[in-house]
Parts: C-alpha cells; sequence; structure tokens
C-alpha cells in the first residue's frame, strides 16, 4: 500500500492503515529516536507514544503544509526532546553506573551511520560548515535555539535566520 492509498485510510482512523504505518515506518523513526535516547528500553517506549500520538493527532495533519513522513518525523523528534528534558528521565539518568557508559565510544561512530539510514547526512555535508554545525545542534543533538545560540555563542535572531537560511538550502539540495 502506499502512502497515496494510505493516508486517506489514516485520516478515517482505519485500524488496518495504522498497522500498515507502523510497519512502513517504525524503523526509521526508531533510528532517530535511538539518536538522542540511548536507553533501547526508553527508546522503544517513546516510540510506542510518538504512534500514539499520531493516531490521536492525525486530523491535524495537512497535506499543504508537507510530507505525512515530515510530521511524523518531527513528532518523533519533539517527543524524543521532550523525553530527554523530562524530570523523571533526568532523575533516572542521575544514578547509572559507568558500565552503561562504556557502549557512548562505539556509539559516536555508530551516529554517523544511524544518521546516514535516513539519507541526509550526504546532503547536510554539502552545506557551509556554519549550516552543518547549525543542523548537527538543532536536530540531530536537539538543542533548543537558544542552547545553540548559546553553544555557537551568537544571537538568538541570527541562530533563527541561519537555520531558515540552511534547511532553504538543504531543500535546493533535495528538491524538495
Amino acid at each position: 500500500m502506499t502512502q497515496e492509498e494510505l493516508l486517506p485510510l489514516i485520516l478515517k482512523k482505519d485500524d488496518r492503515a495504522f498497522t500498515h504505518v507502523y510497519d512502513m515506518y517504525s524503523k526509521s523513526l526508531f533510528a532517530i529516536i535511538s539518536n538522542l535516547i540511548k536507553d533501547r528500553e526508553e527508546a522503544e517506549d517513546v516510540l510506542q507514544e510518538v504512534f500514539v500520538k499520531i493516531w490521536k493527532n492525525i486530523d491535524s495533519y495537512n497535506e499543504s503544509k508537507g510530507r505525512f513522513y515530515t510530521w511524523i518525523l518531527n513528532i518523533a523528534r519533539n517527543t524524543s526532546i521532550d523525553k530527554l528534558r523530562s524530570k523523571g528521565f533526568n532523575n533516572t539518568q542521575k544514578n547509572l553506573s559507568s558500565d552503561n557508559f562504556v557502549h557512548l565510544l562505539d556509539d559516536s561512530n555508530k551516529l554517523t551511520n544511524k544518521i546516514d539510514t535516513i539519507g541526509i547526512q550526504e546532503f547536510v555535508k554539502k552545506l557551509k560548515p556554519k549550516c552543518i554545525q547549525i543542523i548537527d545542534l538543532l536536530f540531530f543533538k536537539g538543542y533548543t535555539q537558544q542552547e545553540a545560540s548559546e553553544e555557537l555563542e551568537i544571537p538568538l535572531g541570527t541562530v533563527k535566520t541561519q537555520n531558515r537560511n540552511c534547511i532553504n538550502d538543504l531543500r535546493n539540495f533535495l528538491q524538495v
């Protein structure tokens, strides 16, 4: 079933369509979530939460504003960031043993591969160095625009403008 055939059924909240959506997108969404949330169980919980949000909020999807995949990708990313910033999640991370961090060195090499699985890394590499830095902070590391402003030591308005310009450059590369 193609996305074009699926969308009308999803909007009607057809259970079979939802199963198809899960089958089509769960792996790529899980990869995005796993980039931000390292604990597998937590990442699986967030994935489940993402699909609940998709189901409950499908009426807010507007085809004229963007692709369905982009819409669900943003839900996954935002839900992951919300989880990372939640007080409960932060409290569980405070008392982890050092064994939980041994894998981080290996995972830093795998991050590049995970990003590339959605096919965007090659396009991001073609951008200006400042764009690469801003996109990395905002989209791959989950920084807010304010946090990116502080990290890069540039005004918030500049971050917002450069982000918009960088996304437009990326759209041009992708011909979207």
